[in-house]
């Protein structure tokens, strides 16, 4: 979305005329009751609830302009690194619409919903062929709640065997997402970090020195936050294998593997997707989310209850399972967001899941290649399905990475990813995904081109930035501690 220049949009409360309505009520036709008479005395109203008084056009107008300021994948290019914003199909929203799934109750009997075990079993089925593991749980309802699982299965997987006071250690890489070292501590284990190498891959002598007896486990994804493959990957799964541990993959960078490699060919022996990302259901402000785990067959017995079987003739939920870690959400997870990514991978087939990666690692290299000049590249390797460069040469010129992110609003083009991974000074993370087209990528090539130009030539027109937006540069530190979310009425 371009913006030539600020419109103002009122307040809904500011549009309100005394009298206006949008709606009007049948005469009632039960007995009234005054609410005085069923309610407490202090739980009733002083006075009357300070609400806008709109005609229904005034409504709709109000929140479509509303609408038209907000930024998202189907109004423009959106190469938010670490979070695979890829165009989502509309056929899989058409899809989760459908009555027959919209309208399902979670008490249901088994055999009236039938079709529904049947998406859930099969999508476990084919994130299990994807990605090389023995089993699938779709209950974790995102990637953070994915990781937390795969957490509780390492930890039940090392109980069982006794060695649950040992193995208290959880080995997190140095450019790893905040969330592995969050979710290894919320589960109760120490988090101990390793370095990153001189090319971006775990520092394999670094690692050896960090390994021990207390090792339940490496968090890792691959690629990594750089984008990068990990280059010794089969030497850090035995390094890990060899001192008992387990190895987890944080699936939140699986969009450059599909149909090339999979983590359980690496040595993976837990992993979590996120379907919300790599297999393109709307997230963040779009949707809920849903983040499955994998594993091997020495951790199928403490997934997740109930487990959806198929014994030849019908579907049922198996509770049978008593090592395992029991529940970690309310029925099969979210049931709509992994119907929309079973839809998609159906839709694409193992040759379109290919072409995915395929695509998504020529576009993000196209992109390296074409902005080397322009910016720093911290690691001079190819690169798969995103990026990281610096912004340390225009900060020579007293410009930020915060002030080329804010820049690029004035073109319509929501920023990437900034300062992470905490590695690289001044980072700009960028994934453009495999829906891009060469057209919208040279754009944003010109664009960045402009803003690594004005940073030398004309710094303020950065600093000031963005410029052209309805809502100019705010205070961020004053906006998160001192927010004003309230309205106070006329004349207050």
């Amino acid at each position: 979305m371009r913006i030539d220049g600020p419109r103002e949009v009122k307040l809904i409360f500011e549009e309100s005329v005394p009298g206006r309505t949008g709606f009007s009520l049948p005469p009632l036709d039960v007995p009234a009751v005054e609410v005085a008479e069923v309610l407490p005395e202090d739980l009733l109203r002083t006075r009357k609830p300070e609400l806008p008084e709109v005609s229904e056009v005034d409504v709709v107008r109000h929140f479509t302009r509303l609408s038209e300021r907000n930024h998202g994948v189907d109004s423009g290019f959106y190469p938010l690194g670490s979070c695979t914003m890829k165009y989502n199909p509309k056929i899989n929203e058409d899809i989760a619409a459908l009555d027959g799934f919209t309208g399902l109750h979670p008490y249901q009997p088994e055999g009236t919903v039938q079709g529904a075990l049947r998406v859930i079993y099969e999508l476990q089925n084919y994130l299990s062929e994807l990605m090389g593991m023995d089993a699938f749980t779709l209950q974790p309802a995102a990637g953070a709640h994915g990781e937390l699982t795969g957490l509780m299965l390492i930890k039940a997987y090392h109980r069982d065997r006794g060695q649950s006071d040992q193995k208290q250690e959880i080995i997190v890489p140095d450019s790893a997402h905040g969330t592995n070292p969050a979710s290894a501590a919320m589960c109760g284990f120490k988090v101990v970090e390793v370095p990153s190498d001189e090319r971006g891959n775990v520092d394999v002598a670094a690692l050896k020195t960090v390994v021990s007896e207390r090792t339940a486990g490496l968090m890792l994804t691959n690629p990594n936050t750089l984008g990068l493959f990990e280059e010794n990957i089969l030497e850090i799964a035995d390094i890990i294998h060899a001192a008992g541990g387990l190895l987890y993959y944080d699936g939140a960078n699986a969009n450059a593997i599909l149909g090339i490699t999979r983590p359980g060919d690496m040595g993976f022996d837990v992993v979590h997707l996120n379907l919300h990302k790599t297999f393109a259901a709307p997230h963040g402000g779009g949707g809920p989310g849903s983040g499955p785990v994998g594993v091997k067959a020495d951790l199928i017995p403490y997934l997740p209850v109930p487990r959806v079987q198929y014994d030849g003739e019908v579907y049922h939920l198996d509770y049978d399972h008593p090592k395992s870690i029991g529940k970690v959400k309310g029925y099969c997870g979210n049931f709509l967001v992994a119907l929309k990514a079973y839809a998609y991978i159906r839709q694409m087939g193992s040759s379109g899941l290919r072409a995915v990666a395929e695509n998504a690692v020529l576009n993000a290299n196209y992109l390296l290649a074409k902005l080397q000049d322009y910016f720093d590249l911290p690691y001079r390797r190819r690169c798969m399905h995103e990026f990281v460069i610096s912004g340390s040469r225009q900060k020579a010129h007293g410009v930020k990475t915060l002030d080329m992110a804010k820049r690029l609003l004035d073109f319509g083009v929501h920023a990437p990813t900034i300062y992470f991974p905490l590695i690289v000074e001044e980072a700009l993370m960028i994934e453009p995904t495999e829906t891009e087209s060469k057209e919208t990528m040279d754009q944003f090539i010109t664009i960045m081109a402009q803003i690594a130009r004005e940073a030398q030539e004309n710094p303020e027109v950065l600093k000031q930035a963005p410029r052209n937006l309805p809502v100019r540069r705010l205070d961020e530190a004053a906006a998160a501690r001192h927010p004003n979310l309230k309205w106070q009425g006329r004349g207050a």
